[in-house]
């Protein structure tokens, strides 16, 4: 959520935000509204304030036995002043705050201009792709020659963009996320949570996909929503909360299921597992200090890169422009994993610090030492990783020219010591 007092310090620098993320200047509306609000509270008081003071006289009139008529009239017409005051207040605040909002986090200063995806930046490679005496295939034509991935029985269940998984590739899916977790857990320093998986109206605004992107999610006829991503959850985890400094920075992890419309996805990637509507994710959350944002962020993204590396799978890092970065981030890394079927790297982890924009929209602050006033906590999330897309990556870098799938010798111990997935008979 954008911060008021900054707008009105800054106009300038707000509206060069907003045209670095291609978005028209709102400081001139925003300061508007809140110039009425502002007058609206002032005549309020006022009212107030005037209406006491007559009441008194209507005491003291009523005492010496006079007529305090007028004074009463006077008093009504400002009881009625004071209510239109507190009205206005309440529709023009109502109004600024939806522009807040609405409007999406200022890029750092550091992300590279662009429009789209064309202008994002690639910072470094690691791994070789590999070399095949033959054709690599796409996973999906994989999953289903095995036997052991099958599109139709999903649709026949749920209709299009879900995947029923069997046999070693049901294992080996929840081998991945085990793997992760152990990896984020036992050396980067995660605790483990296990969150709901519905959540209320006011954990999607805390972290942004509410009100600008409902269309996105799907919500169930108990007013709550299937979660997105595990970040909303676990960064909710200290809305409204006012933390010891001590304890920063928190660092939680977990395994979830993620539900996603792809209301704006629509003929894109509609074959395979790329882009559903149900899939596995493993997501990092960072609950931090201010001053420790960036150096969180770069961590952040080594953890998730971690778990590439192990697994041996070629990718590249890129930060994103200011046109292709999500509503609540300030500066975004994104992971992608090299894909043999598609000759193409393709996103399988996105890290994000969102500075305070989070922490503003859900009132999460801390403590200084030594301070009487608060401030609010910086917050970061990251993929590590989309299990269904790592799962993906396996297949499709560890494919052989009978169609088999060598198993990563990281997940080996998760597999029950299965070095080779054949097809299903």
């Amino acid at each position: 959520m954008q911060d008021i007092r900054f707008i009105r310090d800054n106009p300038e620098a707000f509206d060069a935000g907003l045209a670095r993320r291609g978005l028209a200047p709102l400081s001139a509306r925003i300061l508007e509204l809140d110039a009425r609000r502002r007058a609206a509270q002032t005549a309020f008081q006022d009212s107030q304030a005037q209406r006491n003071e007559l009441s008194k006289q209507i005491g003291q009139v009523k005492r010496q036995g006079g007529d305090a008529q007028e004074l009463m009239d006077a008093v009504a017409a400002l009881k009625d002043r004071a209510a239109q005051a507190e009205a206005d207040e309440k529709t023009v605040g109502e109004e600024i705050d939806l522009l807040l909002l609405s409007t999406p986090n200022l890029p750092a200063a550091e992300v590279p201009q662009g429009p789209d995806e064309s202008a994002n930046v690639e910072l470094r490679r690691v791994g070789e792709a590999p070399a095949f005496g033959f054709v690599p295939k796409e996973h999906d034509a994989l999953g289903t020659a095995l036997g052991l991935m099958d599109f139709e029985a999903a649709a026949k269940l749920s209709g299009a963009r879900f995947v029923v998984l069997k046999g070693a590739l049901a294992r080996m899916e929840r081998a991945l996320g085990a793997f992760m977790l152990n990896l984020h857990t036992g050396k980067n320093g995660y605790l483990e949570v296990n969150p709901p998986f519905l959540v209320r109206d006011e954990a999607l605004y805390g972290t942004g996909q509410l009100p600008k992107f409902g269309e996105d999610l799907f919500k169930a006829n108990t007013g709550h929503w299937l979660i997105p991503t595990a970040e909303v959850p676990l960064t909710n985890l200290v809305a409204g909360e006012i933390l010891d400094e001590a304890k920063l920075p928190l660092r939680m992890t977990a395994q979830t299921q993620c539900f996603r419309s792809e209301a704006g996805a629509a003929g894109k990637d509609t074959r395979g597992m790329i882009r559903q509507h149900q899939f596995s994710k493993v997501e990092l959350v960072s609950i931090v200090h201010p001053d420790q944002s960036e150096a969180e962020h770069e961590r952040m993204t080594a953890c998730a890169e971690a778990v590439l590396q192990a697994l041996e799978l070629p990718y590249r890092v890129i930060v994103l422009c200011t046109g292709d970065m999500g509503f609540s981030a300030r500066k975004t890394y994104d992971i992608e994993v090299w894909l043999p079927g598609q000759i193409a790297y393709r996103e399988i982890s996105s890290c994000s610090n969102c500075g305070d924009f989070q922490g503003r929209r859900m009132n999460a602050r801390f403590r200084p030492a030594g301070e009487k006033g608060t401030r609010f906590v910086h917050t970061l999330n990251g993929s590590g990783l989309a299990v269904g897309r790592t799962l993906i990556a396996v297949m499709e870098n560890y494919q052989q020219a009978d169609g088999s799938i060598v198993v990563p010798k990281a997940l080996r111990h998760y597999m029950g010591g299965l070095e080779v997935i054949r097809p299903h008979v």
